[in-house]
């Protein structure tokens, strides 16, 4: 087994990890290799360096297990409506498979929200948005859209239970605390520790209207 403590990459947060363009990270997202021994530009599966191709976009505040994998490129060429899910056109060096058409088709950016957890060995598919909050369970495979500070489990993901009332969810979202000052983090942690959202939003309210 790797040992964490010795990786490169422990304690680096993903936004001064990552080398591919595509990839987009908010501030101190991080990804917890300890067990698969690699850095996460491996977990952004098929997703190319290069120009117009869908992106994986991190919100900030992230947390992300070993081993998750979000899967790029759209179809990579598989159309399940043609007579052969075959990609012939990537394999033109056969001449058999001279004039087969690219059947690839992108499936727009895969959006991670802020303040998301997701679970070891988890698999995002291409084009999936993740609302912020939300959490996602070990080796869930998330295959549509998951709402704000919902958490989905299994193969596929479905939902097991919001984390918080409509109302709760509401203020957290209003007050996007993922965006405050590092001096707004540092006094409002005791609270952002706690479950109470009802007085982390009577601060956020209180320090709103004072200006």
């Amino acid at each position: 087994m790797n040992n964490y403590f010795e990786s490169p990459f422990r304690g680096v947060t993903l936004d001064k990890q990552v080398t591919n363009p595509n990839i987009i990270v908010g501030r101190y997202s991080y990804y917890s290799g300890y067990y698969h021994g690699h850095s996460f530009d491996d977990c952004a599966r098929f997703l190319l360096p290069d120009e117009g191709v869908d992106r994986l976009v991190i919100g900030s505040f992230c947390s992300i297990g070993s081993g998750a994998a979000f899967i790029m490129a759209g179809n990579q060429g598989h159309r399940n409506d043609w007579v052969s899910t075959f990609p012939f056109y990537w394999m033109s060096e056969v001449p058999a498979f001279e004039g087969a058409v690219n059947g690839h088709r992108p499936a727009g950016d895969t959006v991670i929200g802020n303040d998301v957890w997701i679970g070891s060995e988890a698999i995002v598919m291409p084009g999936v948005r993740i609302g912020d909050g939300a959490v996602i369970g070990t080796r869930a495979v998330v295959t549509r859209d998951v709402d704000p500070y919902t958490i989905v489990a299994g193969n596929p993901a479905r939902m097991v239970r919001r984390r918080f009332d409509d109302s709760h969810v509401e203020r957290l979202l209003e007050m996007r605390w993922w965006d405050w000052s590092e001096e707004q983090l540092k006094n409002a942690m005791p609270l952002l520790t706690s479950g109470d959202v009802d007085a982390l939003h009577a601060c956020w309210s209180e320090r709103i209207h004072a200006g």
